[in-house]
């Protein structure tokens, strides 16, 4: 039997400085003194971080490191490195391998080719990196990976990674404030719960190598519908073909050691395109691992002879990919506060966080849409194959019912037909997960959890979180001022969830959210739809969503304001590298195969007439093939018309719906004139392998 099976949790967290490796390294003290930082939040002793350093060196060096790296989040949604060795000269001749408490602790980075948003000037290029000691160092490639934090001189955030932290902190204060009032003296913490489900394609690598436009810009800007594509529903959780099982095989073990709680993969419902969820932990983690979950997909991939797309629509006309962020609160004692009790008290808390959650929601549901669009989400959303733009929230009929119940007063009859009066002393035994899946629902109440289905398989899942916890924490903070002044806290209780419930029940919508009368309902509502990238970004600086982030200190207006430019001038960049792709693929390997094809019908033409005097069939495709080259040259010139009169700033919103209209526009026109012209052209003068060749060549 393979070693490695068979000593899989030997394997698991191997190549992790974590939290056992630290027990036994440590001197007790400076073990406990660790600890203390973890529960208070407070900052390490020089001494106490000269000790871990050294142990946490050792143990790397053992593991075959030669090298350190401070790992970050900027804000270019991937993580960043820069490699130091352990090697420290004691004299001409001789080296010692030494990692100091200090370059544990900070760090310092080149802050000025990382997108800013105006917060640094290129001039300005120092960056600070700060150790995120609630995230496990680990060895990967034999360099030892430091988690941390990254700002600018000034102390600006830079990264994906402090305000989640910081948004993970204050709610944490808020739950216990909460589940005070409820006579819950156990709890010390409350820490958001993540599972992010990851879809992914897998293509062949010569496939890959053969397509400009899938190196360049992650996804095919052109290619015409293949003859089979998701129809049969064949691929969706079908047996896994041996190449795919290979890689996934080596991939769980790559993560696994590193101690990623790979747990589910199956096939997804477009051909070549698979899935891949881990268990769930804690926010913070949950974020780390996404990213080397992303990260060893690719390098895995590579291995074996494939490439991992985790572009939201690689394939134009073939289902996207989608990223499910499963959130949940849990407390250090093992309470999930989004899951519904067995007594009274229970279920009037769990109605309480759940009140807390919709009201967010709907008053905050521009800021939900916000932090999910970007280029290639744009592509996917509201498509019936993701949830639409329209921000709304699943509950399934019998929560639904109670929720009613409770707004108007009535009593509430559940499926075994026992009327019950709703009270806070007589709530009902809500169902425990009674509820179907609502698969078109951007966030969608799934029994102890919410899931939000609106993020892209490429995107960090550092934002939609901070958002989350962001609006959690202002909804609790609100209850909580609310009930700690009350005379009657029952009898306050109830009429803020009656309140709250009538004055927020627009965003619940447990129907189909892909049919277009939702749209119109919607808009009847008073919901906002907001369709692309261009539309959400205002929302970054609205005066009401700046005030929220700024008054809780997660993020200063000058930090929304950054990424807000940040968001714009990405859309604005991604829409001109792949326009600039598109015209030199269509000018110098399209459009010289379509005219080499028709130069050869037009002979055949000839040819035909002179000796059997008809060549229709010829003619017709010939005289189809010639309205299309002409409207893609058209196209073509256009294009390059509107990316040479592009605006020369890109970071702001005139520029980005510059960029939408004229230029993304045009791409997406001359995409669909090429797509014809491929289902038009002899297969030996087409330049570049279709659809059919992609996707089913693994």
């Amino acid at each position: 039997m393979n070693k490695t099976i068979k000593n899989i949790p030997e394997l698991f967290g191997s190549m992790v400085f974590n939290e056992q490796k630290m027990r036994q390294r440590l001197p007790a003290a400076v073990y406990d003194a660790w600890q203390q930082c973890l529960i208070h939040g407070t900052s390490l002793d020089r001494s106490i971080a000269s000790e871990i350093a050294n142990a946490m060196k050792d143990w790397a060096i053992e593991m075959g490191a030669t090298h350190y790296t401070h790992w970050f989040q900027p804000m270019t949604g991937i993580t960043a490195e820069k490699h130091d060795s352990f090697i420290s000269p004691v004299n001409r001749d001789k080296i010692i391998m030494e990692l100091s408490g200090k370059e544990l602790s900070r760090g310092e980075a080149d802050a000025s080719s990382f997108p800013s948003g105006g917060l640094r000037a290129t001039f300005e290029a120092r960056g600070y990196t700060a150790w995120d000691p609630t995230s496990y160092a680990f060895v990967k490639d034999k360099t030892l990976y430091i988690p941390t934090i990254f700002c600018s001189y000034g102390g600006e955030t830079l990264d994906k990674k402090t305000p989640l932290l910081r948004s993970m902190y204050l709610l944490d204060k808020e739950c216990i404030r909460i589940l005070r009032l409820f006579g819950n003296t156990e709890a010390q913490h409350v820490t958001p719960q993540v599972g992010p489900e990851q879809e992914y394609f897998l293509i062949d690598k010569e496939m890959y190598k053969r397509r400009e436009d899938l190196m360049l810009c992650g996804r095919t800007l052109f290619g015409a519908k293949p003859p089979k594509g998701q129809e049969l529903d064949d691929h969706y959780y079908g047996a896994i073909k041996p190449r795919v099982a290979a890689f996934m095989h080596e991939l769980d073990e790559e993560l696994w050691k590193v101690g990623v709680l790979a747990k589910t993969e199956h096939n997804e419902v477009a051909p070549a395109q698979h899935e891949i969820a881990p268990v769930y932990t804690d926010a913070n983690t949950a974020c780390d691992h996404n990213q080397l979950t992303m990260e060893f997909l690719k390098k895995v991939a590579d291995r074996h002879n494939l490439v991992c797309l985790l572009h939201e629509k690689p394939f134009a006309g073939v289902n996207g990919s989608g990223k499910h962020d499963n959130w949940s609160l849990a407390t250090d004692t093992g309470e999930n506060l989004l899951k519904p009790g067995k007594t009274p008290s229970q279920n009037a808390q769990f109605l309480l966080f759940l009140a807390a959650f919709i009201k967010g929601v709907d008053e905050y549901q521009d800021m939900l849409r916000c932090c999910v669009s970007y280029p290639g989400n744009d592509h996917r959303l509201g498509g019936n194959e993701a949830p639409p733009a329209v921000v709304s929230v699943f509950l399934g009929d019998e929560l639904t019912a109670i929720l009613e119940s409770i707004i108007s007063g009535t009593k509430y009859v559940d499926v075994t037909k026992k009327k019950l009066e709703i009270g806070v002393d007589t709530l009902p035994e809500i169902p425990q997960d009674t509820t179907d899946r609502n698969r078109t629902s951007p966030l969608a109440f799934t029994g102890n959890k919410f899931e939000f289905r609106m993020l892209g398989s490429s995107q960090s899942i550092a934002s939609p979180n901070v958002v989350l916890n962001t609006i959690m924490i202002e909804q609790l903070h609100q209850f909580a001022d609310i009930l700690e002044q009350a005379d009657d806290f029952q009898s306050a209780l109830q009429r803020l969830l009656h309140d709250t419930f009538r004055d927020h029940q627009r965003i619940i919508f447990n129907g189909n959210g892909y049919d277009d009368a939702w749209v119109e309902e919607a808009e009847r509502r008073g919901l906002s739809n907001l369709h692309d990238t261009v539309d959400c970004m205002p929302a970054y600086i609205s005066e009401k969503n700046i005030a929220l982030f700024s008054k809780y200190g997660i993020l200063s207006e000058a930090e929304m304001h950054a990424r807000y430019e940040i968001h714009l001038e990405n859309y604005c960049k991604v829409n001109s590298i792949e326009a600039n792709t598109l015209l030199d693929m269509s000018r110098r390997h399209i459009l010289p195969a379509v005219f080499a094809y028709s130069d050869a019908l037009s002979k055949t033409i000839f040819r035909k007439r002179e000796i059997v005097g008809s060549a229709n069939a010829e003619h017709s495709t010939l005289q189809r093939l010639t309205v299309l080259t002409d409207s893609l040259y058209e196209l073509c010139n256009e294009l390059q018309d509107a990316l040479d009169h592009a605006p020369a700033i890109v970071g702001d919103i005139r520029s980005a719906s510059y960029s939408r209209d004229e230029i993304f526009s045009r791409v997406r026109k001359a995409g669909s004139v090429i797509g014809e012209l491929e289902s038009l052209t002899g297969a030996s003068y087409w330049p570049y392998p279709t659809y059919a060749d992609i996707l089913f060549s693994v």
